[in-house]
């Protein structure tokens, strides 16, 4: 999977209105996807702007996160998955995510 499907697997998942009321900004190792969860509708795209949540992770463990092959605890616990900024929001996400 690349980057930009993984960008719309995201924009699928998050819909037009989340609920999230946050931003958030996946850093993964091939690209940027940020989440505007605060506009209705919700916009998902590639730009690198400020966010209130950034996790950094690989495409492939967000895969493995998504599918239920890799538990997001166990990713944090592991070094794979490191957050910055508001774990609540990061938390939120990863509801919607998985």
């Amino acid at each position: 999977m690349n980057l930009q499907e993984f960008t719309d697997e995201i924009r699928s998942r998050i819909g037009t209105d989340s609920g999230l009321n946050a931003t958030i900004k996946l850093a993964t190792d091939q690209g940027i996807v940020y989440i505007d969860g605060k506009q209705v509708p919700n916009v998902v795209s590639n730009e690198d702007k400020p966010a209130e949540c950034t996790l950094q992770v690989s495409l492939n463990d967000l895969k493995k996160m998504g599918t239920g092959e890799l538990n997001p605890m166990a990713a944090f616990m592991l070094g794979k998955l490191k957050v910055q900024g508001d774990m609540s929001v990061a938390l939120k996400i990863g509801q919607k995510l998985s």
